[in-house]
């Protein structure tokens, strides 16, 4: 039986990442009540807050993923940090992306906010594209 063993890069990230859960779990009892009406919110908030929340915990789960394969491929240097921080990073631009763009009151539409969720999709693109062209030349 192999042991795995992360690099002190990836351990350090792991780390403040398992953190973030905690911030995760208060959003999850937040939208429980949004969804039991608790929290005064339009149809269209409501679903960004669901979105808000579905993307920081999917984005953070494959966040550690990422950094055990980031150690896989032996990336170093600038592609090593890319590869490790892209989808944590993403992790909190897009949720923050989607609380900016819908905060406020009867809010129907996305404002300007809007932009930092793509800048975290961009993010996101830029991580798993450099960890998945380090794992294919490993």
């Amino acid at each position: 039986m192999s042991t795995l063993t992360l690099s002190p890069e990836s351990q350090y990230v792991a780390g403040v990442v398992l953190l973030t859960i905690v911030t995760i779990e208060f959003g999850g009892w937040f939208v429980s009540r949004i969804v039991r009406g608790d929290v005064p919110m339009t149809d269209f908030q409501q679903a960004f807050s669901r979105a808000m929340h579905g993307h920081a915990g999917v984005l953070v789960t494959l966040s550690l993923v990422c950094l055990v394969l980031a150690d896989a491929a032996a990336l170093s240097g600038v592609f090593g940090w890319v590869g490790r921080l892209g989808v944590p990073v993403a992790a909190v631009l897009m949720p923050l992306g989607f609380y900016l763009s819908s905060a406020g009151r009867d809010v129907t539409r996305p404002n300007s906010m809007i932009a930092v969720v793509w800048i975290g999709a961009l993010v996101l693109a830029l991580g798993v594209v450099t960890l998945g062209i380090g794992l294919l030349l490993a």
